[in-house]
């Protein structure tokens, strides 16, 4: 029997995590009382439980609840101060669960109403980063993502704010929400601004829809990183497409299954985008609603896919390639990863 080892103790990069989604749910049920926050009992039964909501997105229907549940914990976001905990916290907690880089990602629209506007909400997130990063150690920056359900000119909007702040912390520029609503070729000119600005383009795709919406993301919005993209695996001559071109994709196991994009953790084709060559970033997505954090992303693979401990040190090699790093911080990583690995069993 094989000795494994401790994966909160391995050095790895968080690529996938939603703003309000990183939340603590002991958070979420404060910052509720202090602002006389009405949350849906659905939420409150899971946040106090511990166990995610019964969540199935996988039509429109079951895609509202989850956005409406998702919102509520939002509106719970309402200072300055609100933001600097968020962003404290989700970094203790990837900090705890081995990460030594995050790229958290947020749309600052979504904030603007409540903190002076759009360039203010996103002014006060970067400076949350930075004090955050510098405070606890964990290489930390901003992937700003547009939202598919608005007009693509608002994606333009946020492109060229993302653009103008790379040099205070953005380091990418992403499309979420619902990924069967809007057609990826309508925001090719938000993600032309984005990369001629220097950021990297990574959006959504391959998580409701099949391997179609992953290619849609390669073709139109020419996606270094995709997020999710687990869809693939149904695609031979994709996966090649995506291991030739060395394009991450941002797997979040617990997340597609809580979302009943699988069934069970085992339905979850990791083994299968691992051997077809990949890279993969495992990724947390929103733990607030689904319930488990990065390293239990990991463990997923353990537990349920039998990925040995080097196999897992090379999920956290790839993390940390497919970020955005800097080389010396990708170097101190990759090297921690080795340490892991050579560490005896238990």
């Amino acid at each position: 029997m094989e000795h494994v080892r401790d994966v909160s103790e391995l050095p790895k990069a968080h690529l996938h995590l939603h703003f309000t989604g990183s939340m603590r749910p002991a958070t979420v049920l404060e910052l509720a009382d202090k602002y006389g926050v009405r949350l849906p009992e659905a939420l409150v039964d899971a946040l106090t439980s511990g166990e995610p909501p019964k969540l199935r997105a996988t039509d429109e229907r079951g895609w509202f609840r989850f956005q409406r549940l998702y919102d509520a914990a939002r509106s719970c976001l309402r200072e300055p101060d609100d933001i600097r905990r968020l962003v404290r916290e989700a970094a203790e907690e990837d900090v705890r669960d081995g990460s030594g880089w995050l790229e958290i990602q947020v749309d600052p629209t979504s904030y603007a109403p409540r903190l002076g506007g759009l360039i203010p909400a996103l002014e006060i997130i970067l400076d949350a980063v930075e004090t955050t990063s510098r405070e606890t150690g964990l290489g930390m920056r901003v992937l700003v993502a547009a939202n598919r359900m608005k007009h693509p000119l608002d994606a333009r909007t946020l492109a060229r704010l993302a653009v103008r702040y790379a040099d205070r912390g953005v380091v990418g520029f992403g499309l979420s929400n619902d990924e069967r609503r809007g057609m990826a070729r309508d925001f090719d000119r938000a993600f032309h601004i984005a990369r001629e600005g220097g950021l990297l383009s990574a959006p959504h795709g391959g998580e409701l829809t099949g391997p179609s919406s992953v290619r849609d993301c390669l073709d139109d919005l020419h996606a270094g990183r995709i997020g999710h993209g687990v869809r693939a695996a149904e695609d031979p001559r994709l996966m090649r497409r995506l291991a030739e071109r060395g394009v991450t994709c941002e797997v979040c196991p617990a997340s597609n299954v809580a979302l009943g994009v699988y069934e069970k953790p085992e339905d979850v084709p990791l083994r299968t985008l691992y051997e077809a060559g990949v890279p993969m970033a495992l990724g947390a997505d929103d733990p607030l609603l689904f319930g488990s954090r990065l390293a239990a992303q990991y463990e997923i693979a353990r537990r349920h896919h039998a990925f040995t401990d080097e196999e897992l040190a090379e999920l956290a090699r790839q993390s940390v390639r497919g970020s955005a790093a800097p080389e010396d911080v990708k170097a101190r990583l990759l090297t921690g990863v080795d340490e892991w690995l050579a560490r005896p069993g238990v």
